[in-house]
């Protein structure tokens, strides 16, 4: 079953980037724990204030749909300026340094 990657970055508003990451951190708690999830990040990004790092890995495509099933992601009325976020499906993981 090939693991899932979801990376990228949506842009807000600098001055609702903050309360943007800050309403997800529930949702960031639970998916951690949900089954599945190796990781999962929504992060203010360190040089764009507009900017909001995603990054999402689950063992399967299945445990990310059912992850999705009961998220209940924020509504935040916050507009995205712009998003590239994507999805990958990846065969192979190895050490990056070997």
């Amino acid at each position: 079953m090939p693991m899932v990657i979801i990376a990228g970055h949506v842009e807000v508003d600098a001055r609702d980037r903050d309360r943007y990451v800050a309403a997800h951190q529930d949702m960031v708690r639970r998916a951690r724990q949900a089954p599945g999830c190796l990781d999962l990040a929504i992060t203010a990004d360190a040089l764009d204030p507009t900017r909001v790092d995603v990054f999402e890995r689950w063992q399967s495509e299945e445990h990310l749909d059912a992850w999705r099933a009961v998220a209940h992601a924020p509504d935040t009325g916050i507009s995205f300026r712009g998003a590239d976020v994507q999805m990958y499906v990846i065969s192979e993981v190895r050490p990056p340094f070997s």
